[in-house]
């Protein structure tokens, strides 16, 4: 679904500058994503907080035996656990890789305008509850941390420097996503939602799609303690080549250039190689038990991101409900 409305945050807006491509940014979000998503206090992605709820039948494999209400059980002879009731003040923070090969884009906007677009969707979500949102930020070969704060100033702050931040600092070692994972992971222990936002391209050891990626493990460690999304952003032209022959193409993290001829060959070749790419992200992200939000700039970014939620949230509640009609045949 391709749409002009997906640019209203990309650079259209930044012609008119950052502040006011920030409050279209706003406005976008609590008038179409908000009216989509209402509800008291769901955000992008519905899961378990930690305060005791109301006692459901136990359904083996799929309740975690540590939620079982013994007293309930006891009474009724019958298997129960205890859902949890989101909280009401949660801790999100935000790994926004703002890399080289993120300051790329053939369609309305570049995959940088989708970090900041994901961040502020996050973001101006739960501050409309009063979350607080932290990030850490990679850029180059540095990890830049920015505190969690509530409130709308603290988001555009945030916003700004995801804006501000200059273009074109490849890392000298190349990106390093697994390590700012990690670090992510071991500063934050309170339990919350954590969302890395990443066009995740690389590929396994050796170059074999279907290895393991150097982020794997530690977004396993990640997801087994908070509630983890990720927002895979791509372009297009990462997953096809156009015909148009002779080409230099330039490698943004290393800068490495090299002449290209497009054929059909080579074309399908690359296409080929790029859906076994995303396949294996796919397929790894699953392994490590997190939420996975693709967002291309192609498509209208507040569409893909309010079907995602609100399909998860169908998921959430037929889940719900499920162990009932079990219990009621």
């Amino acid at each position: 679904m391709t749409s002009a409305r997906g640019a209203q945050g990309g650079a259209g807006a930044r012609e008119a500058g950052p502040e006011h491509a920030l409050r279209r940014l706003e406005l976008t979000v609590m008038r179409r994503l908000d009216g989509l998503l209402h509800g008291r206090h769901e955000g992008l992605v519905p899961g378990a907080g930690s305060e005791l709820g109301d006692s459901r039948v136990y359904v083996p494999g799929e309740d975690d035996v540590r939620r079982m209400d013994w007293p309930v059980t006891a009474r009724t002879t019958v298997p129960h656990v205890r859902d949890l009731i989101a909280d009401r003040e949660l801790e999100t923070w935000v790994l926004a890789d703002l890399s080289p090969s993120m300051d790329f884009g053939t369609a309305d906007m570049e995959k940088r305008d989708l970090v900041v677009a994901a961040v502020g969707a996050v973001g101006f979500l739960s501050s409309r509850i009063g979350d607080r949102i932290g990030a850490y930020v990679v850029h180059g070969d540095r990890l830049h941390r920015m505190p969690a704060r509530t409130g709308r100033p603290a988001l555009y702050a945030l916003l700004q420097t995801l804006v501000d931040a200059p273009r074109g600092m490849p890392a000298s070692g190349g990106t390093r996503l697994g390590e700012a994972i990690d670090l992510l992971g071991a500063a934050r222990r309170k339990r919350g939602l954590r969302v890395v936002v990443s066009d995740f391209l690389d590929l396994g050891e050796g170059g074999d799609p279907g290895a393991e990626r150097e982020w794997e493990r530690p977004l396993r460690r990640l997801a087994a303690r908070h509630q983890v999304l990720a927002v895979e952003v791509i372009d297009p032209r990462e997953l096809e080549l156009p015909d148009v022959g002779l080409v230099v193409l330039t490698d943004p993290e290393t800068g490495h250039t090299r002449e290209v001829h497009l054929s059909p060959r080579v074309r399908r070749a690359y296409a080929e190689a790029a859906a076994a790419q995303r396949e294996a992200t796919r397929v790894a992200l699953r392994r490590c038990g997190a939420g996975h939000l693709v967002l291309r700039t192609d498509r209208d970014w507040v569409y893909d991101i309010a079907q995602y939620t609100l399909r998860h949230r169908r998921t959430a509640h037929l889940a719900g409900r499920h162990p009932t009609r079990r219990a009621g045949a």
